[in-house]
């Protein structure tokens, strides 16, 4: 085929492509047009066919643009969007005709495939006119903006329409005109518009109302992309900006509001919802959930804070601060679980703040104690076995918290001691719960003494049904010079009991007889044993008569401590005492004479009269007298002691207890402690050495941060040692030769056998 041939060829298919523009693509033979085409192909006419139909298409596209530039702006998108359809229909009929060359000619010599030409062209000649490309992305953001002010339009369609075409195009000829003419001016917009609104929204709305619609414009804008089907690229560039501008530029804002701020709302119990709705709100950008989470730590330790500082300043008592811990606990954590959604570092970061107002001194131990002391006494009386463990549950969750376990545990084991030998607690079972519980937290070590407690309660009961049996069968032999007194007697174990070192008094003749006889029995059970008495911690019932006439005598049992008993059979001889002679007498220890005389002469029971005025004892020529008037309603009557501190801070006022004495006084209350006991600090510089010589007996050889870091994971299940208190132990034991340091590496240690 010469040339003349195949442009005669090509004028055919020309004539072909005006009536398929034209729309009477039926009067054509499809079949002709497609073997012309592949004769101009097959004869080496493929170049003068690519480019007639380039020009062809091209001057077509010509006449259309110059209709459309004078189109009016609210018809432009829909003329454009139908022009296109068009073109699609007319390049689809062309590409069938063609179909050869793109099969044959079109890949061998890279031009691009006659469908996509027609895309290339369409974008050249009509897309970047310039009375086309502006007017359209004007319109398309005017459309989006009315939207956004909340006018609705019937519109979305014809968007829809553009952006597929543009997206057809972009991908045809590998442009960006999509990202070019239409993305980058839409997501400049869109910021803009956002960080506006939302800088005027929250300046004039509360943080509540600002997340609502926050999270309106999220949901409105996404499914406005959704809608359109925008690409995901750009669906995640939106998503990107609304959290940015909606919620990483104000999310500190947002929690510290003034009477509205999700700080604020930590103080409302009835603001679940609203911050339920701001967590969800920042959970979009995870970062900005640290503002939720610093905010609910900061405002645990301040209500933490506030509860200490009320117990220092005497506002509540030891059980009422533990029970305002706990009333606290169970709201942050229905805050935690509701607001918050159960979210782990949440959870974690409510655990670390109450660990960290908790373990600021030892206090909250000693509190501890005392709560737990007074609900195994009388707080579950009555309780079934259900509630029982509901309550002793919370009190484990509040030990979690603790560093100083140690300090609890001692604490715990003289309230322990104090209820037993009274026989005032609830019942056994509760008591067994407790030390259950204790056990299973912290291992059967921490715990040995205190079941060894309830041990030896055991074992005493037989003891005296066993001194009760001996003494029936005594009852032949011969009456003591001095009638003996009836005595229970409770043998304990030293080593698992609170350690009393306080002097025996000098107890009265009969009760010494009673006590002689009870050492020969026993010691004869148990020989190489020795018994060691502890006046300071027992309680007598003694019967006593007041009035000065035998018509008028008045007869009660009155129940009372040791000490107490001692001092009032003092008075069945003489009828006043000084202190002094009371003292030289008993020889009971001075601050613990004056704390049981003061409960004596209390106006309640007032047994015995003092000489001076005031609530404190003066001197030593302080007289007391027996008081023949007393009387009581009730026929027995039990004596309470007053606080130690009570009868410190009166005896202050009379100038004889200086403050440092107070402060060091056995048996000062627990609300005076601050510091760790100085029996607890002892105790824990023995664990801290036999664990390093532990460790370091099996390790042999260990590097200084490396034994640290082994010490405190032993021993934190009892208290979590300072690095620098290790260190002082580990250079206690290279003194005394357990451990040496390595010649290569003075941070290395080694074991000495």
């Amino acid at each position: 085929m010469d040339r003349s041939c195949a442009e005669q060829n090509i004028s055919i298919l020309s004539d072909a492509i005006d009536e398929i523009h034209s729309r009477n693509a039926s009067v054509l033979s499809f079949e002709e047009l497609y073997r012309n085409s592949y004769n101009l192909v097959l004869h080496k006419h493929g170049n003068l066919l690519y480019d007639g139909v380039s020009d062809k298409i091209a001057a077509q596209l010509v006449r259309t643009v110059e209709i459309l530039s004078d189109v009016p702006d609210s018809l432009l998108m829909d003329a454009v969007a139908t022009s296109f359809r068009e073109h699609q229909i007319t390049m689809s009929m062309i590409s069938d005709i063609l179909m050869y060359m793109d099969r044959n000619f079109t890949s061998q010599n890279r031009k691009r495939p006659v469908y996509d030409l027609g895309l290339h062209l369409f974008r050249v000649h009509v897309w970047e006119h310039h009375r086309v490309q502006s007017r359209i992305t004007e319109q398309l953001l005017t459309v989006i903006a009315s939207e956004r002010d909340g006018f609705l339009t019937d519109d979305r369609t014809l968007i829809k329409s553009i952006i597929t075409m543009l997206l057809q195009i972009s991908a045809s000829d590998s442009s960006n005109i999509y990202e070019r003419d239409f993305e980058g001016i839409f997501l400049g917009t869109t910021q803009e518009f956002y960080r506006n609104e939302s800088s005027t929204y929250l300046c004039i709305n509360s943080a509540s109302d600002y997340v609502d619609k926050a999270k309106v414009r999220i949901e409105e804008e996404l499914g406005r992309v959704s809608a359109l089907t925008l690409p995901q690229s750009t669906e995640k560039e939106i998503q990107s900006i609304l959290e940015a501008e909606l919620i990483t530029q104000h999310a500190a804002t947002l929690v510290n509001m003034d009477r509205s701020g999700f700080t604020n709302m930590l103080k409302d119990e009835t603001k679940l919802e609203q911050m339920r709705n701001m967590y969800d709100l920042f959970s979009r950008v995870p970062t900005c959930l640290d503002h939720l989470r610093d905010a609910l730590s900061e405002r645990v330790k301040a209500d933490g804070k506030s509860l200490i500082s009320d117990q220092e300043k005497g506002v509540s008592d030891l059980s009422v601060f533990v029970r305002g811990v706990l009333k606290m606990r169970e709201r942050y954590i229905l805050i935690v679980d509701h607001a918050f959604r159960g979210e782990r570092k949440a959870v974690k970061r409510l655990k670390e703040s109450f660990e960290d107002f908790l373990n600021g001194d030892a206090r909250a131990a000693s509190c501890l104690a005392v709560y737990v002391d007074e609900l195994l006494r009388v707080g579950l009386k009555g309780a079934t076995e259900t509630e029982i463990n509901n309550e002793l549950q919370k009190v484990i969750i509040i030990f979690r918290y603790l560093n100083d376990k140690d300090v609890f545990e001692t604490y715990y084991k003289q309230h322990l001691a104090k209820r037993l030998l009274a026989g005032k607690s609830v019942s056994d079972e509760a008591e067994r719960a407790m030390v259950s519980l204790l056990k299973s937290e912290c291992g059967y070590q921490f715990t040995s003494k205190l079941e060894g407690m309830f041990n030896d309660m055991w074992i005493s009961k037989d003891t005296r049904e066993s001194y009760n049996t001996f003494k029936r069968n005594q009852q032949g032999a011969s009456s003591p010079s001095v009638k003996s007194i009836d005595i229970e007697v409770d043998v304990l174990t030293a080593g698992y009991w609170p350690s009393h070192n306080v002097p025996v008094c000098d107890l009265p003749p009969s009760l010494q007889e009673s006590i002689n006889e009870f050492s020969m029995f026993y010691l004869q059970k148990y020989t190489g044993r020795k018994l060691s008495w502890q006046s300071s911690t027992g309680s007598a019932e003694i019967s006593a008569t007041f009035g000065t006439e035998p018509g008028s005598y008045r007869r009660y049992d009155l129940c009372v401590s040791t000490y107490q008993m001692c001092i009032l059979m003092l008075f069945n001889d003489k009828k006043t005492l000084t202190l002094g002679e009371i003292r030289s007498a008993t020889r009971i220890p001075d601050m613990e004479l004056r704390r049981h005389l003061i409960s004596l002469c209390t106006p309640k029971h007032r047994i015995l009269r003092k000489g001076s005025k005031g609530k404190g004892i003066s001197s030593d020529n302080d007289i007391f007298s027996f008081n023949d008037e007393y009387t009581s309603k009730l026929k027995r009557v039990k004596i309470p002691l007053v606080s130690m501190k009570e009868a410190v801070s009166s005896n202050a006022q009379d100038g004889d207890v200086g403050p440092e004495e107070e402060n060091n006084m056995e048996g000062a209350t627990a609300s005076t402690v601050t510091a760790i006991p100085s029996q607890v600090d002892e105790d824990r510089r023995h664990m801290v050495e036999a664990s390093a010589v532990r460790i370091m007996k099996a390790r042999k050889t260990m590097h200084h941060n490396d034994l640290i870091a082994e010490i405190t994971r032993q021993l934190s299940v009892r208290f979590v040692p300072s690095p620098l208190f290790i260190k002082k132990r580990i250079e206690s034991l290279i003194e005394r030769e357990y451990l040496d340091r390595s010649e290569d590496d003075r941070r290395v240690y080694n074991y000495v056998a």
